[in-house]
């Protein structure tokens, strides 16, 4: 399956780059394709709820155009409008810098003075590559600090952030806030694995000074898997200890838990404080959180992922906060520290000259689609979609979508029987409580390339998601 992605996506760019002109849907309204109509019946979602545009990519008519001018929640599905300005304006290549520096001399592998972590946005600092940052550091002589590990995210400047405010979810780590110096998505991974003498043993990633974690569990025989979150009992009140008061069920395997750590503020403290001597390090104070000197000596610089990787992680995994790091990024090409607003004023700025005004610009809240209040119209994003075909970036934008039922948040499509779709559609999907979408480009199978994207904004959004697979399905069949 690979492989023959590879071979289509040449393909692909090679046919992106010689498009004519884009032709505006207006004015092409025709009936849903009979399929699509029967799902929403049986949903029970009404058609002044849905948005639709199939639109080939070489020829001016849509094949179908149902709402396309009225704004629309896309849910997850404004990511791609965040990782396409990001990748328009920054470049693949574009990496962030984590900056270590020092206030005082380094002897005989002690740093006397403080230790300076400075933040530069870095969306994906995860643990292998701070790990990696305090070998390198400890290589150039940085063993012992004699001092405290100040952490430095003062490049971002963020409100106070209330992880239940979207949903009462506060756990969830897709409500996780941006931060100067994201440090491994603020999350706590807990793995369970079951043992012959009837416990499970507990393992959690990544080690965080001051907090305990039970090694253990209860086994519970018998039992079917189910809720097995709901049979832990967990209690995450207290930042300094984790508690598990109930079972973990055996038919249940190895399992892991990801949780957003219930005391945010301190989780790169603790974190990094605790990587360090994990990796070998000593320090004589503790971690806290400050501002570089401007006197401090730049020891290191770590470079994050380029963004061509980056944005593959946010389209193909959804990753929310992720993406509200490039929002933020976009902003401090103008404006430090800066802010969310920054950041939307520079996606503003680039779409209107990137599509232009003929499109009314998105409603952006964060970039994520974790927002009640983020808009964009079908007919708006078919003609990002379509300039973003011909840029010289293209495949890199395309590769970073989900390829249909074989990574990413379309995976499960082979599963649904959408076998027709596997392998032909390069996609993003989103989801809120009242939103169902998707949108991207598919390859027909009469050789068609096309933009393909379909919105539901109401109660039964989920159960209207075979709405948005027959869409997929009809617009790839189109020898039928």
């Amino acid at each position: 399956m690979w492989s023959s992605l590879f071979r289509l996506v040449p393909l692909l760019a090679g046919v992106f780059l010689a498009l004519p002109g884009w032709a505006a849907p207006a004015g092409a309204e025709r009936p849903l394709p009979a399929g699509m109509a029967t799902a929403l019946a049986q949903a029970k979602v009404p058609r002044d709820a849905v948005a639709f545009l199939v639109q080939p990519l070489d020829e001016g008519a849509p094949r179908l155009a149902h709402r396309v001018d009225v704004a629309m929640n896309p849910a997850s599905v404004m990511k791609m409008v965040t990782t396409l300005a990001a990748l328009d304006r920054l470049g693949p290549d574009y990496t962030w810098k984590t900056r270590f520096y020092a206030d005082g001399p380094v002897s005989g592998g002690t740093l006397n003075g403080n230790l300076y972590i400075q933040g530069g946005g870095d969306p994906k600092l995860v643990l292998e590559r701070v790990d990696a940052a305090f070998k390198a550091l400890q290589a150039q002589g940085v063993q012992h600090v004699r001092g405290d590990m100040v952490l430095d995210n003062a490049i971002f400047e963020l409100p106070a952030h209330d992880p239940a405010a979207f949903d009462n979810e506060p756990l969830r780590p897709y409500n996780v806030a941006p931060d100067g110096l994201l440090v491994n998505f603020k999350a706590l991974i807990l793995r369970f694995v079951p043992q012959a003498d009837g416990s499970a043993l507990v393992q959690s990633e990544p080690p965080l000074a001051g907090v305990a974690v039970p090694a253990r569990v209860p086994l519970l025989a018998g039992q079917a898997c189910g809720d097995w979150r709901a049979a832990l009992q967990a209690d995450f009140s207290d930042p300094s200890a984790v508690r598990l008061a109930g079972h973990y069920p055996a038919r249940c395997g190895e399992r892991d838990w990801a949780v957003a750590y219930p005391e945010p503020g301190s989780y790169a403290q603790r974190a990094l404080q605790a990587l360090f001597e994990a990796a070998g390090g000593r320090l004589d104070g503790s971690a806290r959180n400050g501002r570089t000197p401007t006197q401090a000596r730049l020891l290191l610089e770590s470079p994050s992922l380029p963004l061509g990787e980056v944005i593959a992680d946010i389209n193909k995994r959804s990753n929310n906060v992720m993406a509200q790091q490039l929002v933020l990024t976009l902003g401090a090409q103008r404006h430090l520290p800066a802010r969310m607003a920054d950041g939307r004023e520079a996606i503003a700025r680039w779409w209107a000259g990137f599509v232009g005004t003929g499109q009314p610009a998105p409603v952006l809240e964060n970039g994520a689609g974790l927002s009640r209040d983020e808009r964009i119209t079908t007919a708006a994003l078919a003609q990002m979609l379509q300039r973003a075909s011909q840029l010289a970036a293209a495949p890199v934008y395309l590769q970073s979508l989900s390829l249909a039922g074989v990574d990413g948040t379309t995976e499960r499509m082979r599963e649904r029987g959408l076998h027709s779709v596997v392998g032909r559609a390069w996609l993003k999907t989103g989801s809120l409580r009242d939103v169902a979408s998707v949108a991207g480009y598919a390859q027909g199978r009469s050789g068609q390339r096309y933009v393909v994207i379909g919105m539901v904004n109401h109660p039964n959004a989920a159960a209207a998601r075979p709405v948005l697979d027959a869409l997929l399905q009809w617009t790839v069949d189109d020898e039928r």
